[in-house]
């Protein structure tokens, strides 16, 4: 007879998630969800590409990886269900937001082609305001164009009424007690919370910016601050081939949302944390030069904002020189 083998199963992060790699491993099946982007693949401008080829790429970097080459390719950090399902409020906003802002230049686009341009509909009066409007020469809207108009309005205040209802359920899950927080690990709701509120102490972080960065940045463990810079995509990308040496700007092989997050802290930081290092340093930088150095700098403030912010979230240390809001009574 025989003898029993190992079995380990792996496929491509993607659109299904993981809930393939949660299924097996209750079924007592190994398995590790593979970085698409790690893998090598033929430089050549046309390659074949068939799932014949793909699968094959895949066994060949597992074997290699199981060899110990840990450059042949790298895996996915499998988050729990209850960690995935906090992610979902912040990044639901995130798209609420981009069709606000759709529907609102869709109406303003309206009604420019009949000369009006001070029609504000992110007001509360806006139904009011629509009912007499009147276009530069002096005459009602056009019939049709009124009923689009009225119909962006009511997607807008659908999607209005959506945005508040997510603001206050990420309210409350930051705001609720450890104890409350039924059915969830104890290291991943709570933490989460508090390192929500830590944060929130720091003038100019805001709500939203402190629930994105413990949701998808301080609920991981890295290794150093390398680790962390490149989990966010802002480390540097040089180009060094004979006597040709440049830099790329940044890698992006990272969380998007985290890094738009972090760049807009950043404008922030310097604008408002006026006494701290970091603003020093990127004064010192930038004062002077152009407009084009300040927003390279800018990505710069980001990283090492994010590397700040890990190091008070997890120890304790505020970033030096930053002020922390005063105590609310």
């Amino acid at each position: 007879m025989g003898a029993a083998v190992e079995i380990e199963c792996v496929f491509e992060a993607g659109y299904d998630g993981f809930w393939l790699q949660r299924r097996l491993v209750q079924s007592g099946i190994a398995c590790r969800v593979m970085d698409p982007a790690s893998l090598k693949v033929d430089r050549r401008a046309r390659r074949v590409k068939t799932d014949r080829g793909d699968a094959e790429c895949l066994l060949r970097a597992l074997q290699a990886w199981r060899r110990g080459d840990r450059h042949a390719c790298s895996f996915v950090r499998i988050p729990s269900i209850q960690e995935e399902d906090a992610r979902w409020p912040h990044r639901e906003l995130a798209r609420l937001v981009k069709e606000r802002v759709a529907h609102a230049n869709r109406i303003k686009g309206l009604l420019a082609l009949h000369g009006v341009r001070t029609y504000q509909p992110l007001r509360r009066d806006r139904r009011e305001a629509l009912a007499v409007l009147q276009t530069s020469c002096g005459g009602p809207l056009p019939a049709r164009c009124r009923a689009e108009v009225e119909r962006e309005l009511s997607r807008l205040e659908l999607v209005l009424q959506h945005i508040e209802e997510v603001e206050q359920t990420m309210a409350e899950s930051v705001s609720m007690a450890p104890s409350e927080s039924k059915g969830v690990p104890a290291r991943s709701e709570p933490a989460a919370s508090d390192a929500v509120t830590m944060l929130e102490k720091l003038t100019c972080v805001g709500r939203e910016t402190a629930v994105v960065l413990a949701r998808e940045v301080l609920c991981r463990d890295f290794r150093d601050r390398r680790s962390l810079a490149a989990f966010a995509g802002l480390t540097p990308c040089p180009y060094s081939s004979g006597r040709v040496r440049h830099e790329q700007g940044i890698s992006k092989a990272g969380n998007a949302i985290v890094r738009a997050r972090l760049i807009q802290l950043a404008w922030r930081w310097v604008r408002f944390q006026s006494t701290s290092d970091v603003t020093a340093w990127f004064l010192a930088r930038t004062t002077g030069n152009s407009k084009r150095s300040r927003r390279i700098t800018i990505v710069a403030v980001a990283r090492k904002l994010l590397i700040a912010l890990w190091r008070y979230a997890t120890t304790g240390l505020v970033p030096a020189g930053a002020r922390i809001r005063a105590a609310q009574t």
